[in-house]
């Protein structure tokens, strides 16, 4: 995974990651309480998505290495939304930087659309 020495890619670190930090809380979720996998998968992303916000807040301030936008947005797509929305406010990160708001509202109004849809025609 590594070059000469260096760190892998932001992207793979924090993505893979993520997935890990994800799945713990969704596994327990369906296994310990008998959630439904889909139940269990939105609590263990949410759950992801708020540290990672966290993270990279505190990464902004300390100089450390920051959390790819692609991948908070991926998180916030994989069904994390509300929980990054959440994080935003409690964080005050990532609300003035108006692309990255903008990729943010996009990814909630089609998850929103997806929801619709799905009711209306299960």
């Amino acid at each position: 995974m590594t070059r000469r020495g260096h760190w892998p890619s932001p992207y793979l670190l924090f993505g893979l990651l993520s997935a890990a930090v994800a799945a713990g809380p969704a596994l327990l979720c369906a296994v310990r309480w008998g959630l439904g996998w889909l139940w269990a998968w939105l609590i263990g992303v949410s759950v992801s998505t708020f540290a990672w916000y966290g993270y990279d807040k505190a990464a902004a301030r300390r100089g450390w290495l920051r959390v790819p936008e692609a991948v908070l947005h991926g998180l916030a797509l994989g069904g994390g939304s509300a929980a990054a929305w959440i994080a935003q406010r409690t964080f005050r990160h990532k609300t003035v930087k108006g692309r990255f708001r903008l990729a943010f509202w996009l990814i909630v109004a089609l998850q929103v659309i997806g929801v619709v849809l799905w009711a209306r025609y299960a």
